[in-house]
C-alpha cells in the first residue's frame, strides 16, 4: 500500500505499528483516520495560507520528541550505537529514510559478523543488507552495464 500511495514502506510500517500498540487493533481507527483525511482534503487551502516558515516550530518538537527513544540505546556498546548513530543521522542528511534505515541494517549486520556473532544475525537481516547494498550501489551497477 505504501508505494501505491507514494509513501515510504517504512512509515507505512512504523504508522500503523504505532496505532496497533496505541490499542488500534480492529480496523475502526484506521477507517475514522481515512474519513478525517477525506474531510482535512477540502481544507488544504487554507494551509497554503500559512507559510512554510510557521511549521518549523512544529517540527523542532516533533524531533526532539522522537528523539526521547534514543534514550534507551546503549551507547556504551558499538554492536548498537553505531547502527542507531548512522540511522539518526543519515535520515536528515540524505532527507531520506530509506537510506537511514538501509545504513543502519547493513552497519548492524556487518558489525554484528565481524564480531564473529554469526547467532545473532537473522537470516532475514541478512536478506535485507544485500538489498540495500544493491540499492545503495545501483548507480555503480548502472555505470558498469551501460
Amino acid at each position: 500500500m505504501g508505494g501505491g500511495t507514494g509513501a515510504s514502506a517504512n512509515t507505512v510500517v512504523v504508522e500503523s505499528a504505532a496505532g496497533v500498540g496505541e490499542g488500534a487493533r480492529t480496523g475502526l481507527a484506521s477507517l475514522v483516520t481515512g474519513a478525517l483525511f477525506g474531510l482535512a482534503m477540502f481544507l488544504t487551502p487554507l494551509a497554503a495560507v500559512v507559510p512554510a516558515q510557521a511549521a518549523a516550530p512544529a517540527l523542532v518538537l516533533v524531533g526532539a520528541l522522537m528523539m526521547t527513544a534514543a534514550r534507551k540505546i546503549e551507547w556504551d556498546s558499538l554492536d548498537p550505537a553505531i547502527p542507531a548513530f548512522l540511522t539518526i543521522a543519515l535520515m536528515p542528511f540524505t532527507y531520506s529514510i530509506t537510506n537511514g534505515v538501509g545504513a543502519g541494517v547493513i552497519a548492524y549486520t556487518v558489525i554484528k559478523a565481524a564480531r564473529g556473532r554469526f547467532d545473532e544475525i537473522h537470516w532475514l537481516l541478512w536478506v535485507i543488507s544485500a538489498i540495500f547494498v544493491g540499492y545503495f550501489g545501483i548507480g555503480f551497477i548502472e555505470g558498469l552495464i551501460g
